[in-house]
Parts: C-alpha cells; structure tokens; sequence
C-alpha cells in the first residue's frame, strides 16, 4: 500500500473520531408511544369530562401533537400540569355529549428521527347505548395511521437515498485511493452524475414524503408547500435540509472532480473538500436513524457513521469496479486496481461487520427483541442477505488470488474475465436487496 492511499486511508478512519470530539447526541428512547390517558381508554363515565390528559414515554413538543375527532375536527393541546406529567404530558380540550360515545384519534411525530406514532381512545358519558348482535352495528372506526402509498414512498426515497450516497461516496473514495486516472473515464463520471443527481432528487422529495407521513396524510400532500414549511420546523426536517444543502455542496465537489480530471482527483485540496462533504453527507443520513436509540448514544452515532462510511466504500467502489473498469479491460487497470479494491473490500466488511453489531445491540438490546419482533426479523432478513453478498464477494477474491495474473498476462481477455465479471455483479444485485432492507428498518419500529 503506498503512502498516498496509506494517508488518505487514514483521514477516512479519522473522521468518526473527530466527530466524537465535536459532540455527542443526547440520550434517546425508542419511538415516542402513549403510556397512560386519563380518563383511559374505554371508560363508563357518568359526566362527560372537559378534558383528556395524555402521557408519553418521553417530552413531546405540543406542535408534534395532534388529536382529532372521529370526525376530522382538531381538538385544542395545551401543556399539563407539571405535576401529571411534565413535557411527557399533553392536555386535550373535549367538546364531550352529555351521553353517547366519544371517540378521539391521536397521533405524535417522535422528535429525533419523525416517525409517527397514532391511536384511538374510546370511551362512554352515561348510559352505554345498546349494541346490535345481528351484525347491523357500526364498526368502530380504526386508529389512524400513515398512508400506505406514503410509507412505500417514503421507503423508496430512502432506498434510492442510500444508493446514491454509495456510489458517490464510494465512487470518490475509489478514484481517490485505488484509480485516480479512472476521472478522466467517461463511465465513471457518468456513474457519479447519477449518483448525485438521485441523491439530491430522494432527499427534496423525502422531505415532502416525511411531512405527508408525520401529518397521517396522502401523497397529494407530499407535494404541497405547507407541507415543506412544517417539516423544516422539526429536527428531523433541520437535518433533511442541512443534507440538500450538502448535496449542492458535493456538486462543487463533482464538478471541479469533472473539469480537473485526474489532476483533480490528486489534489490536496480537492481530496479535502471531498472529505468535508462526504463527513457531512454520512452524518446527516445517520441522524434520521436509530443509532441514537439506547443505553450509549454516542457509540452508537460513531458506529453508524464507520457503519455507513464502509457500507460506501464497498458499494461505490463496487460499482465502480463492475461499470467502469472491468468493460475496459486493460491489463494494466487490472494488475493495479483489482488487487487495492480487494484489499480495501476486506477491511470494509470486516468495518461493517464489527459496527454492524454494536448498532444491533444499541438499538435491538436482546436476544428475544432480535427474535420476535419485526425490526429484529428484518435486521436477520439483511444479515442473511448480506451473508449472500459475502459469499459472491469470497468467490470474487479467490478469482483476484488465483486467476487476475492468467487475466493480465491475456491482456483482459473476455472469456477469462467473463467469471470475475459475473461474481462481481451478483454482488452488487445482492447489495441493492439489502439496501432496500435497510431502507424498511429506518421506518420500523426498533426492537428495543
């Protein structure tokens, strides 16, 4: 490994660190839930009540809190006595019937990462009305929750997300260490235009997507100005705009990258202002995460971030390897690149691996959360996968180990490289199955 890659290697190992000494999250808990409603659900009372007072597991801003009747109308929130609750606390004005039933629906944006949790309270002011048993009755009408089409899109953005922060992230960190002349290669530029363009495209309509999804609302309202506004008023809305604006940032990166060639991807002073975008793009994609969720918050930022920064390595330069390099098969390219990917694929794992399981820890917490409920099921659904990935990425390297002298003393022939070609992009389908894994994991609920 030479002193260049050995160097800028190391600023890439830095970076987590240097994050650790900038600042450390705050504790968090898992998504914000209901804990107790006074009166509670299902209650018989005699007088109707002027109010409801609802307690969450952890503080909630009023402007998170939204409580509507059966009818659609929204109801006043006002903070609770100190003594019944505190921040956790919310007070809700009732226009409650002399008798009958009385039904709310609530709904709460958990402030650091913005899912939405909701549900219904029920309950009965005098005499109980008769029910039907013939079938005849109304149904009660379900909790609210966010629409269907909403989640799917949310989770797509995110997938799309994830992908374009690999491969430009990864594609720069490959030219950078493994293949600087590859700037001037017209694939490789084309594969980082891409990548920046979703990139940019998945966050603006995430932030949409994240107010219709908080708001319990349609994909109409994904589209809407006022639904921008409010985002931008929450924290996890702050973070989704401090990365569109990293991603205009990485448009600089890009384009000095496009007009310098592979006299740019040398530079000091380009290879530091990549950094510098590329530390931002990691951190604001992990903080709409869970990795804050548990016992030790800060490990778990720092783990998501090596989790991340790896996860690109490996990915980008994947894709780079399969897009750009392999069609040209030059006998020189391979002898050189091949070999420091590898090198670089191996530490990146064994990275993913080792963060991968503190982040499992911090946010599962045991063995029957990791067993028995969804986001644990999911996280054994991606490591399975991901073991898929390793195997391609074993017959991969045994082809690097064995046969890349066959193929560079053949000057690239197609046959002998047809196998290589065919591992590495197994691969890389598998990798997109478990991006999309880990796109349904950042709106589940965690196991903790």
């Amino acid at each position: 490994m030479t002193t260049p890659l050995r160097r800028t290697l190391f600023l890439f190992l830095l970076t987590p660190l240097l994050y650790a000494l900038v600042g450390a999250p705050q504790a968090a808990s898992a998504h914000t839930e209901l804990v107790s409603a006074s009166p509670k659900d299902g209650a018989h009372l005699k007088k109707a009540p002027g109010h409801l007072t609802l307690t969450f597991d952890e503080p909630v801003d009023l402007t998170d809190v939204r409580v509507l009747t059966v009818d659609g109308d929204r109801l006043p929130v006002s903070r609770a006595a100190a003594a019944k609750g505190g921040t956790r606390a919310v007070r809700v004005a009732l226009a409650a019937p002399d008798h009958g039933d009385l039904a709310v629906v609530w709904s709460v944006v958990d402030k650091e990462d913005g899912h939405a949790s909701s549900g219904r309270i029920a309950l009965t002011v005098g005499t109980p009305a008769a029910k039907a048993t013939t079938g005849g009755g109304e149904a009660a009408s379900p909790a609210p929750a966010p629409s269907p089409s909403v989640r799917k899109g949310l989770v797509a953005v995110r997938w799309a997300g994830y992908l374009a922060l690999a491969l430009y992230v990864g594609g720069l960190g490959f030219l950078m260490l493994l293949w600087p002349r590859g700037a001037d290669e017209p694939r490789a530029r084309a594969l980082l235009g891409l990548a920046w363009t979703t990139g940019l495209l998945a966050t603006v309509a995430g932030i949409g997507l994240q107010g219709a999804y908080t708001a319990l609302g349609g994909v109409r309202d994904a589209l809407r100005p006022a639904t921008y506004a409010d985002v931008l008023t929450t924290e996890p809305g702050v973070v989704l705009a401090a990365r569109t604006l990293l991603w205009v940032l990485a448009a600089v990166v890009l384009g000095a990258l496009l007009q310098g060639g592979a006299r740019a991807s040398r530079s000091p002073g380009w290879r530091v202002g990549a950094l510098a975008v590329t530390f931002g793009l990691l951190r604001t994609t992990g903080m709409t995460g869970h990795n804050s969720e548990g016992s030790e918050p800060t490990w778990g930022a720092v783990a998501d971030f090596v989790h991340l920064l790896f996860a690109s390595l490996w990915i980008g330069g994947l894709a780079m390897l399969a897009l750009a390099v392999l069609p040209r098969r030059r006998a020189g390219e391979l002898a050189a690149v091949v070999p420091g990917y590898s090198r670089l694929a191996a530490v990146s794992v064994a990275g993913i691996v080792g963060a991968g399981l503190v982040l499992a820890w911090q946010v599962v917490g045991s063995y029957g959360a990791l067993l028995h409920t969804s986001y644990g099921q999911l996280l054994l659904l991606k490591t399975g996968v991901l073991g898929c990935v390793l195997l391609a990425a074993y017959a991969s390297r045994q082809w690097v180990r064995t046969r890349l002298d066959l193929a560079v003393l053949l000057r690239g022939d197609t046959a002998t490289v047809r196998s290589f070609g065919y591992s590495v992009a197994a691969e890389t389908g598998l990798v997109l199955v478990v991006l999309a894994v880990t796109s349904l994991l950042v709106t589940a609920d965690p196991g903790r």
